[in-house]
């Protein structure tokens, strides 16, 4: 346990940032189901929809530090490598 008033109140912003940064990272896997779902289900126009929100809060988790950059892209990139080849069929 910290034994100074600073360590105390540093723990408590350290676990509250814990918590906003797993329920973004939950956010964002929630909203990648939800287009994966569109995307097999040949719904374009909402699965494009779908995809701008999802790139968006990526996007957003890459800024804040959430997620690494180089993850983020990654993530983006097959997304929209998915989104291609739902347009080409």
């Amino acid at each position: 346990m910290p034994i100074e008033r600073t360590a105390f109140k540093e723990l408590r912003k350290s676990k509250l940032r814990h918590f906003k940064n797993i329920s973004t990272k939950t956010e964002i896997r929630t909203l990648i189901k939800n287009f994966e779902k569109l995307a097999t289900g040949n719904k374009p126009d909402e699965a494009k929809k779908a995809l701008n929100i999802v790139i968006s809060k990526i996007d957003k988790a890459a800024s804040k530090g959430v997620l690494k950059s180089n993850t983020a892209s990654r993530k983006i990139a097959r997304l929209m490598k998915k989104f291609s080849s739902l347009k080409k069929t």
